[in-house]
């Protein structure tokens, strides 16, 4: 299959991730901290956790051949097959108050989660 058409096959399977504008500032602060600026946002759930299963972000220079890519404001997402089920209509916040911070996950899927807020079932 042509990288084109690749590409556009991925686009097509959008798990509709959202982020909000807190969480795109965020986002982008880390990444220029980081010297990451032009890499995108990988989004996956790997098992661990209180609750069995855990949110993972990170950054990443390249899309893997069977990644799905969605465009988000000017910060492209990467999410893996496996993990597209748990995470259809995930919206990511981040909040920095004087009793919380860091990335919140609001996710439809998710039966349970548990005090920490990056681990659910």
């Amino acid at each position: 299959m042509s990288e084109e058409k690749q590409e556009n096959k991925n686009q097509v399977e959008n798990p509709n991730i959202v982020l909000t504008d807190s969480a795109v500032a965020k986002i982008k602060s880390m990444m220029a901290k980081e010297d990451k600026v032009g890499y995108s946002l990988r989004v996956a759930v790997v098992t661990g956790g209180c609750a069995g299963l855990s949110y993972d972000l990170r950054f990443q220079k390249k899309p893997y051949d069977n990644d799905i890519i969605i465009e988000h404001t000017d910060i492209k997402i990467l999410v893996n097959p496996e993990s597209i089920a748990f995470l259809k209509g995930l919206k990511i916040d981040y909040l920095d108050t004087l009793k919380a911070s860091g990335f919140q996950y609001k996710n439809p899927n998710a039966q349970n989660s548990c005090g920490c807020g990056t681990s659910f079932s």
